[in-house]
């Protein structure tokens, strides 16, 4: 695949990705110089425009509207039964919630394994009725045709190894990579995205010292979940972050904040409110 030279991975406004102030949406551009520069950088997901803005607002500059909203939002047990449908609602109101950050849309189960045209129709619908500045795709040499046709058709895309949830079925939750076989598949996989022309990849629940090790040796940017300190950037669903999500968190979360107990707690006081006929009062009334 052609690469980009130095001039074309050179970002417009030569300023830091988180944060940053501008007038334009980031771009792969971007994301390839801040490697260069050797520039860490954070990602979230985001599933609807409010999310999306206070993240916007915070810096944030990638955005990844994940089929996780499978599990976080929609009810599902897994991201296996997201559909494109959904998942094109949900990258459009992301892209309209944001002025800045680029905004990358999962391509969910069963909207790419046919083959290279197949993914092609998915992510075309990703692009053109919702908005979004980049697609995402799981696999690594299994899905080398599909990402190359769609890099070659103008789509840039991140691509997602180590576990890759839609799998669930058939590897289950557990950390990839482990055992000399295993992590030379993993290392094939990662050079296989780059080859095929993907700007960066997605690393989850891979050893940190295999992780460090993928990131040495590609010159594209490597998305850490659950993969260590040394990739060059690191993503969190959103609702792990925040405390929002129930029972067990991951090893790999940090949690921020704990916005389940906030809410529950506010919930509650209005309740207490409307029962006990405190709520609405005079100021809360038109007349």
């Amino acid at each position: 695949m052609t690469q980009l030279s130095a001039a074309q991975r050179t970002p417009d406004s030569g300023k830091a990705l988180y944060g940053g102030k501008g007038t334009r949406r980031i771009t792969v551009r971007d994301i390839t110089a801040a490697k260069d520069r050797g520039e860490k950088w954070p990602m979230l997901t985001a599933y609807d425009a409010m999310t999306a803005s206070v993240f916007d607002e915070a810096g944030i500059p990638v955005m990844l509207v994940g089929d996780s909203a499978g599990n976080c939002h929609l009810g599902y047990e897994s991201t296996v039964p997201v559909t494109l449908d959904e998942m094109t609602m949900l990258s459009a109101a992301v892209v309209r919630g944001t002025s800045r950050a680029l905004i990358v849309g999962d391509l969910p189960f069963g909207s790419y394994q046919e083959g290279p045209v197949h993914a092609l129709r998915s992510a075309t619908r990703l692009v053109k009725e919702a908005g979004v500045g980049a697609v995402k795709l799981e696999g690594g040499e299994r899905s080398h045709r599909q990402i190359e046709l769609l890099v070659e058709s103008g789509i840039p895309v991140m691509a997602h190894i180590g576990l890759t949830p839609q799998s669930v079925n058939a590897m289950g939750y557990r950390v990839q990579g482990r055992g000399e076989e295993a992590a030379q598949q993993l290392l094939r996989d990662a050079k296989a995205v780059q080859d095929a022309g993907a700007f960066a990849v997605v690393l989850e629940l891979v050893p940190a010292e295999l992780a460090a090790e993928v990131t040495r040796v590609l010159h594209i940017p490597t998305v850490g979940i659950g993969a260590g300190a040394e990739t060059d950037a690191q993503v969190l669903v959103w609702t792990d972050m925040l405390g929002l999500t129930g029972g067990k968190m991951p090893r790999f979360v940090k949690q921020y904040a704990n916005l389940r107990s906030v809410m529950g707690d506010a919930a509650k006081a209005f309740a207490e409110d409307v029962v006990g006929g405190t709520f609405p009062q005079e100021e809360h009334s038109v007349h």
